[in-house]
């Protein structure tokens, strides 16, 4: 991702992830604090358009940031890899875009910490179960995902030993 594309990521979020509305600053200042975990999909046979994009971002577990917040700095040592977010259009979905991309992302993510964290919305918890992760049971923890919404849940995956997928 670059900051040419930051128009297209927030139209993106605006389509896909309408009860979750977040400012263009937000998606900038992740770009701008960690550009090697920003990256955009696309459909190469249809003119190189931005079709999906995927932020994250090294963070602290179990403090996920309240929906549309801007973080200020990363810390370090972060102590989780954390998924902001990952949106596709419609268009985009089914072909594999988003495994692949999240598989690229683990290898990565090693390199900051254990483990890969992230908050589930909107009904997605089944497909990041698929992915290997497993929801993370805290009340305090409970309290913070209000500001997404009743349904949020906040998983988990562990990294550095190989973690099948599981299957649908």
């Amino acid at each position: 991702m670059t900051a040419a594309d930051l128009p297209a990521v927030d139209a993106i979020a605006a389509i896909v992830h309408v009860n979750y509305p977040e400012d263009a600053a937000v998606f900038a200042e992740r770009l701008s604090l960690h550009p090697q975990g920003c990256y955009v999909l696309q459909f190469e046979h249809e003119r190189n358009d931005i079709t999906g994009y995927l932020i994250s971002h090294p963070w602290t577990f179990k403090q996920p940031p309240a929906l549309n917040s801007l973080l200020c700095a990363i810390p370090s040592p972060a102590s989780t890899y954390y998924i902001h977010d990952i949106a596709l259009l419609p268009q985009a979905r089914g072909g594999g875009a988003a495994s692949d991309i999240l598989a690229k992302l683990m290898t990565a993510a090693t390199s900051f910490a254990d483990n890969v964290s992230l908050v589930a919305v909107a009904g997605t918890e089944r497909f990041w179960r698929r992915q290997g992760f497993v929801n993370v049971e805290d009340r305090a923890l409970a309290r913070k995902l209000t500001s997404y919404d009743d349904s949020a849940c906040y998983m988990q995956r562990r990294l550095g030993a190989d973690i099948p997928a599981i299957p649908a």
